[in-house]
């Protein structure tokens, strides 16, 4: 987690996002609403979530959702994002989950290589 910047959760309802934050390590489990209060997954926060809106601020797009948060991610890690554009990151990540739940894919995507950590 700590090699995250930023994160695009599958939303569904308000609570899966903190739910997620805790299962994927992001806080310790019972931390996760107390980081969002702080303000910690707020764009400028420490770790932003859901920046564009997330899964509810699209209207649910049942079956899009894996696409718009790569296109998202993808997009901020360019600089090509517009306003919703985040200063200084390098890794980004996505977690969809469907099928009944039974389903769950989480993408790291990055700008950078691993020969530029050698």
């Amino acid at each position: 987690p700590e090699d995250i910047d930023f994160v695009e959760i599958h939303d569904c309802f308000t609570m899966a996002e903190v739910i997620a934050m805790e299962a994927m390590g992001f806080y310790d489990y019972g931390e996760g609403a107390d980081a969002v209060e702080r303000g910690e997954t707020e764009f400028d926060g420490e770790l932003p979530v859901n920046i564009d809106g997330g899964l509810i601020g699209k209207g649910h797009p049942v079956g899009a959702t894996g696409t718009a948060q790569i296109y998202t991610v993808s997009k901020v890690l360019r600089d090509e994002y517009g306003p919703y554009s985040l200063d200084d990151v390098e890794v980004g990540m996505t977690d969809t989950l469907g099928g009944e739940f039974g389903t769950l894919c989480n993408i790291i995507l990055s700008t950078r290589r691993k020969k530029d950590e050698l």
